[in-house]
């Protein structure tokens, strides 16, 4: 059976998707979507006529691009904002500032109707695949819905259009009479993919996807996206904060520390060369599978800062072991340390 074994730290089962993209190679892809600066700030409200009292600095300045076929993962400790980050980008959530432009269309100055039909190429898979799935509707019935909605694939080409997405993620069509507590936890993930491909879309979002999984049926939900990527030309952003589980299926990975990117690098680079003291720290954590490997830990000190008043300056350096005076005045920014390698980080 295939299985990854993240409490060991490494995977099994799991095809890499590709050569590691790198330098040139990522300039070269064509753009599909384009984040910049993008924030999400919650308001605080308190008292009799609920005002604002303060913010919740969920997304604080987030900048990346993606090309198509490419796969970004979004990785960092619990609240970090890169759920946030993919709620944001499909304006589940209203971003507070920045733009988002998919396909040269500006998805955040989108008004109803344009955006509906953005949304047509842009999906989301859900972390847990049981209440992310309604329990009164057949799986049939759920995959209809988005067709119904968009007003695609008319009559019998959507039952065919339903058998052709479920033969896709493993599942036999007559299993679309089923209804969602009826399968195992694979099989409901399964379902959730097939419901983000039944608009044919060209980006992915996957908050989480196999996190609630287990373990040995993670590496199968893993090398199912690889192959539909492959087969239908897909652009993932993969969020995530097991290291393992990004690894095989980005080609760059985007480390996110209290609503900011902190480094950002091809998986290979990233894995090998970490330059941002807290990658570098997460990075130790990873558990090694040989007991007789004694591995260095960098444990880091302190608690994660809260969201609502970040630390000036620089946001980790009240836990970085390299910490300098102006490191607490100013903020580093991202920059190119070479070979598509940005971090931000005084050091650099």
């Amino acid at each position: 059976m295939t299985a990854i074994r993240s409490v060991a730290g490494c995977t099994d089962g799991v095809r890499r998707k590709s050569v590691p993209l790198r330098g040139q190679e990522f300039a070269s892809l064509e753009n599909l979507l384009t984040v910049e600066d993008l924030k999400v700030h919650f308001p605080i409200k308190k008292g009799l006529f609920s005002k604002t009292v303060g913010y919740v600095y969920a997304v604080d300045g987030v900048s990346f691009t993606l090309g198509k076929g490419e796969t970004i993962g979004l990785v960092g400790e619990s609240g970090c904002g890169k759920t946030t980050t993919g709620l944001a980008v499909l304006r589940l959530i209203e971003p507070t500032s920045g733009k988002v432009t998919f396909q040269e269309k500006a998805v955040s100055k989108a008004g109803k109707s344009e955006l509906r039909r953005l949304k047509r190429e842009m999906q989301i898979i859900f972390q847990d695949p049981f209440s992310s799935l309604n329990p009164r509707m057949t799986v049939n019935q759920i995959l209809n819905d988005p067709m119904e909605i968009h007003h695609v694939y008319p009559g019998s080409e959507r039952k065919e259009r339903i058998a052709f997405l479920l033969d896709k993620v493993g599942l036999s069509p007559e299993q679309g009479r089923r209804y969602p507590h009826e399968f195992s936890g694979g099989q409901r993930q399964r379902i959730g993919i097939a419901r983000a491909l039944a608009l044919n879309p060209h980006l992915i979002i996957g908050d989480e996807p196999v996190s609630a999984l287990d373990v040995s049926i993670q590496a199968q939900i893993i090398n199912l996206l690889i192959d539909l990527q492959g087969e239908f030309n897909l652009s993932y952003i993969i969020i995530a904060h097991d290291l393992a589980v990004v690894e095989h299926i980005c080609d760059r990975i985007a480390v996110m520390y209290l609503g900011k990117i902190v480094e950002m690098a091809g998986y290979k680079d990233l894995y090998t060369d970490a330059k941002h003291p807290y990658t570098q720290a997460l990075l130790s954590a990873i558990p090694v599978p040989d007991p007789k490997t004694k591995k260095e830990r960098l444990v880091l000190k302190g608690d994660v800062p809260s969201p609502i008043s970040p630390p000036s300056g620089c946001h980790f350096h009240p836990r970085c072991r390299y910490r300098k005076e102006e490191c607490d005045k100013h903020e580093p920014i991202l920059k190119d340390v070479g070979e598509d390698h940005y971090v931000a980080c005084f050091l650099y």
